[in-house]
């Protein structure tokens, strides 16, 4: 199972977060997948650039018209994830470290 991404060069999807403190934090969707039924994210804060990783959940309801996104913390959980974006972390030459 690998996520699809967006090639270099493509324009991103960018979604804006708003943290508990009620911050707004805009992130850009480098690729998705989909993991026991729920979508994850793979997202960075630079459109362009190196820039801070984050792999996001999909936590909302089939019928919301916002989208629900936790940041993945679980080690289990998040390890998963990254094995499902390798492909494409690969391809796209995109360090995590």
């Amino acid at each position: 199972m690998h996520g699809t991404g967006v090639p270099r060069g493509e324009q991103m999807e960018s979604i804006i977060l708003q943290g508990n403190d009620g911050e707004e934090i805009s992130c850009y969707v480098l690729a998705q997948t989909v993991l026991g039924g729920r979508t994850y994210l793979l997202t960075t804060d630079a459109a362009e650039g190196d820039g801070e990783a984050l792999i996001l959940r999909d936590d909302s309801a089939p019928e919301a018209d916002d989208g629900l996104y936790s940041i993945v913390e679980d080690e289990e959980e998040l390890g998963r994830a990254v094995e499902a974006f390798r492909d494409f972390l690969e391809e796209e030459d995109i360090d995590l470290e």
